[in-house]
């Protein structure tokens, strides 16, 4: 049986509203047992802890609105903290805000921040910089990515499309140390959402003297675990105990090294030479590793996918991409291919969801987009008889650069060929490339990868609604849209995951683009790193790892 990494969110709403009357300053974790007394190291006479890990990649941004990807999250998560903070069992718990209310309604949350709660700098931090943080978030002119995560919020959606004004955001420095946010709707997982970097806050005098105060670590203020000591951009950052965290005694480390490998080999050969702590298993020696007693397997809300650019011939045909999506034997690519314990994908919601009754929501919509290569055959005819085609067009399947990517994209490649007859190039480029040619059209068929940004069903379903910066296909359905918008404001939690299950078998028979696996997080640990947690949610927390 699967680990449940979502609990009944009823009930979680329920924990979250009767945990604001009972909140205090060491809520949300246990201390860990080598730190009880909260001394430091020097304190106690030993080395400095400094946890060595690798970032892969430079992060796109630490500007909380902009930095949205796992690059940036992975640090951000540990520099910054909002509201709320994911626990070990990835459950919110006070952060920022040591308690707060909801309304009889469900629309109003008033939270109260710590008196303790510092930037850094020694600045408080204050309900202003939340309001800061959030209209920023929603600014049409800051073009975030995660302003849709907004919408929840009343009047986010308007002002963002540009038809509402920032004066009607449901959004109230009531005091210094409260904040008041009114939702458009009641938002069971609202406490979810907001662990999400996206909402963490902006120390709003240091962002109005220097907008650019995030790009520099002399710049950089924290309210996190952890301070921007130095950064080198695209090689390396340092990472300070940032003494001034409101919980600062019980975080055992006094910083953390990021490296910025982009090569899984690499990354393992640097963990062998004692340079990393930690260490993805390269797939061709996961056979030999996976069993180890230092590796860590947890899941992970996310998905592994090819989007169809429904506007490039010939995928403007569904049967087309019905066909293309049925020849992919998933069950070889993620036990061969792959490997590290993954799991095929054959839906679109990762499994870990459960519904009001307490089962998963992809038991209950079962196996959508099969493997088939007879039907995947007899679909190819149809949809080029339908389109007048004696031959397909070219096509060219892109990807990301990264050595599992490639070797996916070589599997897909030959069971196009061997399944359908049809011969496919592949193309490949950098990230920050790639996903600007994505988001442009300009791919035909390319690879993609979604995780979760909040715990529930639907992040992932209103990713394909029309105009949505997370489409990339061109695809557009009216009945769609329709049964998201029913989804995001239905109150009755049976109705809204029955709108969930139809959203997916919807998309699912459109097929504006095809799973093929989810994720997992595996890593191997040197022998003492302790409570290094990888939230389903794909936040790194370091706040309580500890090395010996």
């Amino acid at each position: 049986m699967k680990k449940k990494w979502l609990l009944f969110i009823a009930v979680s709403f329920i924990i979250f509203v009767l945990a604001a009357c009972t909140a205090n300053e060491n809520a949300g974790e246990e201390q860990p047992e080598s730190n009880a007394e909260g001394d430091t190291t020097e304190e106690a006479g030993g080395e400095e802890k400094i946890l060595k890990l690798n970032n892969q990649q430079e992060p796109t941004s630490f500007d909380p609105a902009i930095g949205f990807d796992s690059v940036s999250w992975n640090p951000l998560n540990n520099l910054l903290e909002g509201l709320t903070r994911l626990d070990s069992s990835h459950q919110p718990q006070p952060a920022m805000a040591e308690e707060w209310e909801v309304s009889e309604d469900g629309k109003t949350y008033t939270f109260h921040l710590r008196e303790n709660a510092n930037w850094s700098n020694g600045d408080p931090v204050v309900a202003e910089d939340f309001v800061y943080a959030w209209k920023r978030l929603l600014d049409p002119e800051t073009g975030s990515s995660a302003a849709f995560l907004g919408y929840f919020i009343k009047g986010g959606e308007a002002f963002n499309n540009g038809e509402g004004s920032v004066e009607d955001l449901g959004l109230t420095a009531v005091d210094e140390k409260t904040f008041k946010v009114e939702l458009e709707s009641p938002t069971g997982y609202f406490l979810h959402v907001v662990t999400n970097p996206a909402f963490f806050p902006v120390n709003h005098k240091v962002a109005e003297e220097n907008p650019e105060w995030h790009a520099e670590a002399s710049s950089f203020v924290a309210n996190g675990p952890f301070k921007l000591e130095s950064w080198e951009h695209d090689s390396e950052m340092v990472f300070a105990k940032n003494e001034e965290y409101w919980d600062a005694e019980n975080v055992p480390l006094d910083g953390v090294e990021w490296a910025m490998v982009n090569e899984i080999n690499t990354e393992y050969q640097m963990f062998e030479r004692g340079d990393l702590d930690a260490t993805e298993i390269p797939a061709e020696m996961s056979d030999q590793l996976i069993d180890g007693e230092n590796v860590q397997i947890v899941d992970q809300g996310g998905l592994d996918f090819y989007r169809f650019n429904v506007t490039e011939e010939p995928f403007q045909n569904k049967k087309i991409r019905q066909a293309f999506a049925l020849a992919v034997n998933r069950q070889n690519i993620a036990e061969f291919v792959v490997k590290n314990k993954v799991e095929p994908a054959y839906g679109f919601v990762s499994p870990g969801f459960e519904n009001p009754s307490g089962e998963d929501f992809r038991d209950v919509n079962d196996e959508l987009v099969e493997f088939n290569p007879e039907k995947a055959k007899q679909l190819l005819e149809e949809g080029m008889k339908e389109e007048g085609y004696d031959e397909l067009p070219a096509i060219t399947l892109s990807y990301n650069t990264d050595d599992v990517n490639k070797a996916v994209a070589e599997a897909l490649q030959g069971m196009f060929s061997e399944n359908l007859g049809v011969e496919v190039t592949l193309e490949n480029t950098e990230w920050n490339v790639f996903q600007e040619d994505q988001k442009a059209l300009e791919h035909q068929l390319s690879r993609s990868s979604f995780l979760y940004d909040y715990a529930d069903p639907v992040n992932f379903l209103e990713s394909f609604i029309t105009g949505s910066y997370m489409n990339r296909t061109g695809w557009s359905n009216e009945s769609y849209d329709e049964l998201i918008t029913k989804i995001k404001a239905e109150a009755d939690e049976e109705k809204r995951w029955e709108y969930m299950y139809e959203a997916e078998k919807l998309l699912a028979e459109e097929m504006p683009a095809f799973p093929v696996r989810y994720y997992n997080q595996v890593e191997i640990l040197q022998e003492g790193i302790t409570n290094l947690v990888r939230h389903p949610v794909s936040y790194l927390e370091l706040k309580h790892t500890d090395k010996q």
